[in-house]
């Protein structure tokens, strides 16, 4: 290939390694197109995927060729030596069974498209996935070496290009979203690029950030993908946490305890949420303050800490007027109860 490697397996990994996969491995269904998602996109962003998008699409035949082929340093190695990619962007499953179902295929067929590496940028001798995640958890887990393409790329192009792969699939969920942008925020990358890669703008990145800068990242973590918790609920969450250490170190507790069976992320979400929620305080009815001749005077409100009368006509101002004078005389008369009573006594002469 004649142009930059680097630039060349860039634009070229996202859709080509999603339409391989496809193709070549049995228990991978056809994606479907991806819904809008009702988010309004620049429209600087929105050309910048399709440019991104033009160019993958020119080079894919270019590099599906060299696979084949036989090049493209195609290697078997070690999966204990390969990392993560350092910009995760999946949250585990509720259910391994589809997962189960994609390392027997592994297992009893091979792996057919190759994983793609880079070489680690601070330990030297190992690797982080760059695209194929799956397939190399099933070769660790299996105890087989994986077949990888080690491939030049920066943390820049990675996510961008990860976040195109994405696009092409299944949908990530919308907190998987916010915490790949978290990542890209934490190392530097510029929201120009969180843009491009998660095809958003400003309005929701702000949005994710007002969640996980307020909901830890552990406790994200701890209450998982959520696919049926949206935005709007996740932005209550943020709400209640609120910057609260007290609320957040709740969080914490509540995920601690383990629910009476089998709980998914959308249920331990919902059961956090409503461990939070302030509890609504159940309206008093108020008593009614009566003369001797049944003529209302008002009524009385009273709480543990709090007691509340208000008057009804002229009768029941004048009424206020003499409970006020009357207090001195209560405090008094109350007083003097205390004093009676033998364990008062008892506790004065200790």
């Amino acid at each position: 290939m004649s142009k930059n490697p680097r630039k060349s397996i860039v634009a070229s990994f996202g859709v080509l390694s999603a339409e391989l996969e496809n193709r070549l491995e049995s228990d991978q269904q056809p994606t479907p197109p991806v819904e809008p998602s009702g988010n309004r996109v620049g429209a600087g962003v929105i050309g910048a995927a399709h440019r991104a998008i033009d160019y993958i699409r020119s080079e894919r035949d270019q590099l599906r060729a060299l696979l084949e082929s036989g090049g493209g340093a195609v290697r078997e190695l070690d999966p204990a030596l390969i990392d993560p990619s350092p910009f995760s962007d999946r949250l585990p499953d509720d259910d391994g069974t589809d997962f189960e179902a994609f390392k027997r295929s592994i297992e009893t067929e091979g792996q057919k498209v190759p994983v793609q590496v880079r070489k680690h940028p601070t330990s030297p001798g190992r690797y982080q996935v760059v695209y194929g995640h799956r397939r190399w958890r099933a070769a660790k887990q299996l105890g087989m070496p994986v077949r990888a393409l080690e491939v030049e790329i920066s943390d820049l192009d990675l996510v961008v290009a990860q976040g195109i792969e994405n696009a092409s699939r299944q949908d990530l969920t919308w907190i998987e979203r916010a915490l790949f942008a978290s990542r890209m925020d934490d190392a530097g990358i510029k929201p120009r690029d969180i843009y491009a890669a998660l095809s958003i703008d400003d309005a929701e990145l702000a949005k994710m950030r007002s969640v996980y800068r307020s909901v830890a990242i552990d406790v994200i973590e701890a209450i998982g993908r959520a696919p049926k918790i949206g935005r709007p609920r996740w932005l209550e969450l943020a709400k209640a946490v609120a910057g609260d250490p007290g609320t957040l170190e709740s969080l914490r507790t509540e995920l601690g305890r383990r629910s009476g069976g089998a709980e998914t992320s959308d249920q331990r979400f919902q059961r956090i949420l409503n461990a939070i929620k302030p509890v609504v305080k159940k309206a008093v009815e108020p008593t009614s303050i009566l003369d001797g001749n049944g003529t209302r005077l008002g009524a009385l409100v009273m709480s543990p800490k709090e007691a509340r009368i208000s008057a009804e006509g002229s009768l029941g101002i004048e009424f206020l007027k003499f409970v006020e004078a009357e207090l001195p005389n209560l405090a008094v008369r109350f007083a003097r109860q205390r004093e009676q009573k033998p364990d008062s006594c008892q506790r004065r002469t200790e």
